[in-house]
């Protein structure tokens, strides 16, 4: 069997190449960008694992052989899943890589944006020395924190928090009022905007929630509010959350992740004073960062062995079967 490993931004993938190694596969890297380079470069191939490039109809029609995909992370917005599923193609992820991290990560956004440590930080730098150089400060103990999407990582960002906020409420219309913990309260999407002082984005990027944090939602927040995005760049427009910090209501934003990254120079986003951005790093650790290309990797290695990967996102054709595309 022999592997592509389609782009990557770690400084190196030995640890990919020794679990292929170990498990008698042959593993190509490249650095793919584009769908043109995923089929040059696939060749050959049964199996991709991908970071970023795109892998979609034309991919799997040019290159019946590519049976399983596998991607570094717990979203696979860059994988056309539908098309996959009509080729017969496996897909595989890592859910559960780095849930402490992206949590971790968001409420240390949400805190240091109420508590405009930024700001604070930039001032000292410039020589002001003053307790109120960044504005007036509300008690965290007395706000509300809103999460969209209680999955993982929703959930544990919820038990961070449960301490530091009078109230979390959170909306997610996909799992029952069981799977809410005691201490979250259930509420509609637009109450959700209506009542959270902080309000932390982490549903996956498709159809139903790309670009839905837009000028209407953001409109609901209360004044002096903030968001936080460590989830994908795209569920936000940027260009609504901009007027929302200009002329109200937002008081600040944190973002980990951006629909362009890395941003052009003269993205407002980044140049804007009261945005605190982070370079798409919320899930890494040393540790997270092991566990995400580890399991990642493995998925390919059990297909091969088992007929199936761990990581079931679209269940493929069995090996045996053709490669046409389903009618």
């Amino acid at each position: 069997m022999r592997i592509l490993i389609t782009d990557y931004d770690f400084p190196d993938v030995a640890l990919e190449e020794e679990i292929y190694r170990a498990a008698g596969i042959e593993c190509k890297t490249a650095q793919c960008r584009s769908e043109d380079d995923v089929i040059q470069a696939a060749q050959g191939c049964s199996g991709l694992l991908v970071q970023y490039a795109p892998i979609n109809a034309r991919v799997f029609a040019a290159r019946p052989e590519i049976r399983i995909v596998s991607r570094y992370g717990a979203g696979f917005d860059t994988i056309h899943i539908d098309d996959a599923i009509r080729f017969g193609v496996w897909v595989a992820n890592s859910p559960d890589y780095g849930v402490g991290e992206v949590a971790t990560h968001a409420l240390g956004l949400t805190l240091s944006l109420l508590r405009h440590l930024h700001l604070y930080s930039r001032d000292v730098r410039a020589g002001t020395w003053h307790y109120l150089s960044a504005g007036r400060l509300q008690r965290v103990g007395n706000l509300t924190l809103g999460i969209l999407g209680l999955g993982r990582i929703g959930k544990r960002m919820a038990h961070l928090a449960r301490n530091s906020f009078a109230r979390i409420v959170a909306c997610d219309p996909y799992i029952i009022d069981g799977d809410f913990p005691s201490y979250v309260q259930r509420c509609s999407l637009e109450e959700l905007f209506e009542v959270s002082n902080a309000l932390s984005l982490h549903v996956p990027l498709n159809d139903e929630t790309r670009g839905m944090v837009n000028a209407s939602l953001l409109a609901r927040m209360p004044e002096g509010s903030v968001l936080v995005n460590t989830a994908r760049g795209a569920l936000v427009n940027t260009s609504d959350l901009v007027r929302a910090l200009d002329d109200g209501p937002l008081d600040g934003a944190g973002l980990d992740v951006l629909p362009q990254e890395p941003p052009a120079p003269d993205d407002p986003v980044v140049a804007h004073p009261r945005i605190l951005c982070t370079p798409h790093a919320a899930f890494y650790s040393v540790e997270a960062e092991r566990e995400l290309r580890r399991k990642a990797a493995q998925n390919l290695v059990q297909w091969a062995e088992r007929g199936r990967p761990a990581y079931v996102v679209a269940a493929g054709a069995s090996r045996a079967a053709s490669a046409a595309p389903r009618s």
